[in-house]
């Protein structure tokens, strides 16, 4: 065999090894993101019109995030919000527009207490989104009932529904960002 004719030979080969590999390089990042983001994957997909262009955010999110200092809470300041969202829900029973409004500010107070930055809605979520996004829908639709609430247009099923909300996220970020076990009976 000549080597014109090896050539013709090996190089597509190596092309098609190549196309393979970068191929399956690309389902594997975008089957992490999916895994890690959840189904804030495909909101950002929609969102940004593209795959690409929404993967490309979400990496740039979990730079921000990585370069933030989250931190675990220790067991007395758990402990501590757990005592205070217990009287936040307590609170709901005579007063459910100022217990969602309380809900809310005790969400934001754990987030900056473990090292999240507060600063406005959208960068919350978008730091948030990096280990919380399965429950992040909830934080959203907790944080659109509080502000119906404000201007007194929520009622009182909504603003149940808005603490439900507002627990699932609070309890994830409670427990350090780990799904909280079962309690046995």
């Amino acid at each position: 065999m000549s080597t014109g004719t090896l050539i013709a030979i090996i190089v597509p080969i190596v092309v098609v090894i190549l196309l393979c590999a970068l191929a399956a390089w690309m389902i594997t990042r975008r089957r992490r993101l999916q895994t890690r983001f959840g189904p804030e994957y495909e909101r950002t997909v929609e969102a940004k019109g593209s795959r690409r262009a929404a993967e490309r955010e979400l990496r740039e999110r979990e730079q921000r995030h990585d370069a933030l200092d989250i931190k675990p809470l220790p067991a007395e300041t758990r402990d501590r919000y757990a005592l205070e969202w217990d009287r936040v829900q307590e609170r709901f029973v005579d007063q459910p527009d100022d217990a969602v409004h309380e809900a809310d500010r005790l969400v934001t107070s754990l987030m900056s207490e473990r090292g999240y930055p507060t600063e406005g809605l959208q960068q919350q979520l978008s730091d948030l989104s990096v280990e919380h996004g399965r429950t992040l829908e909830h934080y959203r639709a907790a944080h659109e009932v509080n502000g119906r609430s404000t201007r007194h247009e929520a009622t009182t099923e909504e603003l149940r529904g808005a603490m439900v909300h507002y627990r699932a996220l609070f309890t994830e970020l409670l427990q350090n960002g780990h799904r909280p076990r079962e309690r046995e009976a």
